[in-house]
């Protein structure tokens, strides 16, 4: 569908204000139940790096925000600097902690693909899917699902600890 199309649906406006031209879509925020295991898997398993971090005492609650960078040396070392540079970026994850939830029995947060159904997902494109997908296989995550699941087989969707899905896809063809 060209873009013509796209923007032309009703309820689109025909041409966004201009003061909103330099405007960046900056981060999702998703509750965790246990920081250090959500900090682990989104560490590990798909390779965010942690920018910054900000613990709220009396509110009892901490916030990190992680991003997806090839080049860590693009980071600013100081905190301030840093902080900047995260709020500035696109495509940014806010983990936020409410102190305490991690001694819940079960997660406290509702993922938004149980009823009544909301927040969707979490995406996250990556260069072979196949390869990504082997490799979060052997790292034991949970897949919501796999390749071979249903007709739409370039994607696959993966459960991050809190049960929040997050779809893999690569954005070039999928090779045979």
């Amino acid at each position: 569908m060209p873009l013509s199309d796209l923007t032309s649906l009703p309820g689109v406006t025909e041409s966004p204000d201009i003061a909103t031209r330099r405007y960046v879509f900056n981060h999702t925020m998703i509750r965790v139940r246990d920081l250090d295991v959500s900090l682990d898997f989104y560490t590990r398993v798909l390779g965010f790096t942690p920018v910054y971090k900000n613990v709220f005492e009396e509110a009892k609650f901490t916030i990190v925000y992680l991003v997806l960078v090839g080049d860590r040396s693009v980071i600013p070392d100081d905190d301030e600097e840093r902080k900047r540079w995260v709020l500035g970026q696109p495509g940014v994850l806010e983990l936020t902690h409410n102190h305490g939830t991690e001694n819940e029995p079960t997660t406290p947060y509702h993922n938004g693909n149980t009823e009544p159904r909301g927040f969707g997902h979490l995406c996250v494109s990556v260069p072979d899917v196949n390869a990504a997908c082997a490799r979060f296989e052997a790292l034991g995550v949970t897949f919501q699902k796999r390749l071979t699941d249903g007709r739409m087989r370039h994607i696959a969707f993966i459960r991050d600890p809190d049960e929040y899905w997050i779809e893999i896809l690569q954005p070039t063809p999928l090779s045979a």
